[in-house]
């Protein structure tokens, strides 16, 4: 343990690989399994980026790192890395889990049972105070429900069950700015409740002002805490559609409240239902359906992150790898099966390439040259 006021090396090392451009979780966890810590990863940069073809990424520095933790501190939160033993589990089942989370409040939510529940940001009155009523009854079941603080069903399910913790559950808010930073800015008091009677979670450097770019990420921590995500109400193409399809993707539960066909925000949740998705009308429906999930399936992190670490690639499978790539974005396994090679070496190569500034990553693990 480290002294009072020293600086925790290992926390800084960390911070300055995940903040580095071109370093993202996938990265992040392909650097650690081959290297061990973030130290050895840092120093391997510039060989790794020379074999891709480019120039190393510019490594954000010690001092940039320390200041972080520092700020992290006086806000009274602290780091969250995917490395420690209560990170939670089945976030880290993501194959992009964030590397480092800034977290406030109480830290035990995280080891139970969570549900998200999400929904429109111009909800009807009738669909919050639903969301406020079912997310009160599972967190009296000690149910953690899970949301993103927006305006609408996400703070009405926040309202029901902040507080609950006595009763075994309470409430995470997840959100897309920095720790200290309110959005909607009518939420600075209910904000601040859940950061001390629950959890508040920002994947962003403090001071972070939240941008579009951030919410698709925010929703993919919203949906990987939790065994299922309910949607109450919700537009096509909204932003909650998103959140139960990362749900589904992850294969987590996913659960819609059917509405009048004659509401437009009602159409999202009543096609979820049409595609399969699990029709909820009571807290009863949602704890009959999580409830056979046996937490001892999910698999605990480690500080290796599952499948073989990468091996260094000659010039040849090197070649063979690129050859394959191109602007439109492909899956990694289509790479291994048509280049004939281990799946580390492919791994190998794009690891190279991404460091290198020549490869981009993309969502369902997808890839393609810059």
């Amino acid at each position: 343990m480290s002294e009072p006021g020293a600086v925790d090396t290992s926390a800084v090392a960390r911070l300055r690989l995940i903040r580095t451009a071109q370093i993202g979780p996938v990265t992040y966890r392909q650097l650690i399994a081959r290297f061990g810590d973030a130290a050895a990863a840092i120093e391997a940069l510039p060989d790794l980026a020379r074999r891709g073809g480019g120039r190393s990424p510019v490594v954000a520095p010690a001092a940039v790192a320390e200041r972080e933790l520092a700020a992290v501190a006086r806000l009274g939160a602290r780091h969250l890395f995917i490395e420690d033993a209560d990170y939670p589990h089945l976030l880290a089942e993501l194959d992009d889990a964030p590397v480092a989370m800034t977290i406030r409040g109480d830290a035990a939510l995280l080891r139970k049972t969570a549900v998200a529940m999400v929904g429109a940001r111009n909800a009807s009155a009738a669909a919050c105070r639903f969301a406020r009523e079912l997310a009160f009854r599972l967190a009296e079941d000690g149910v953690a429900i899970v949301s993103g603080l927006a305006r609408g069903v996400d703070t009405a399910a926040h309202v029901g069950a902040v507080g609950q913790t006595g009763s075994g559950g309470g409430t995470i808010g997840v959100i897309a700015g920095g720790i200290d930073v309110v959005y909607p800015p009518e939420n600075a008091a209910l904000q601040e409740r859940i950061a001390t009677e629950g959890l508040l979670i920002a994947e962003q450097p403090p001071g972070t002002e939240p941008r579009a770019r951030h919410f698709p990420y925010r929703n993919r921590i919203i949906a990987g805490l939790a065994v299922g995500t309910v949607v109450v109400e919700a537009a096509p193409k909204s932003g909650s559609l998103i959140t139960a399809r990362l749900a589904g993707e992850a294969g987590r539960e996913v659960m819609a409240v059917p509405g009048s066909p004659l509401d437009p925000r009602a159409q999202g949740c009543n096609g979820l239902i049409r595609d399969g998705a699990i029709l909820i009308q009571s807290a009863a429906d949602v704890l009959e359906t999580i409830r056979p999930i046996d937490a001892r399936t999910v698999r605990a992190p480690g500080r290796t992150f599952g499948g073989p670490p990468p091996e260094d690639a000659s010039d040849g499978e090197r070649r063979d790898v690129i050859s394959l790539l191109g602007p439109v974005a492909v899956p990694v396994d289509e790479l291994i099966r048509q280049s004939g090679l281990a799946p580390a070496i492919v791994q190998t190569v794009l690891l190279e390439l991404e460091l290198a500034g020549r490869l981009d990553r993309h969502a369902a693990g997808r890839v393609s040259l810059v």
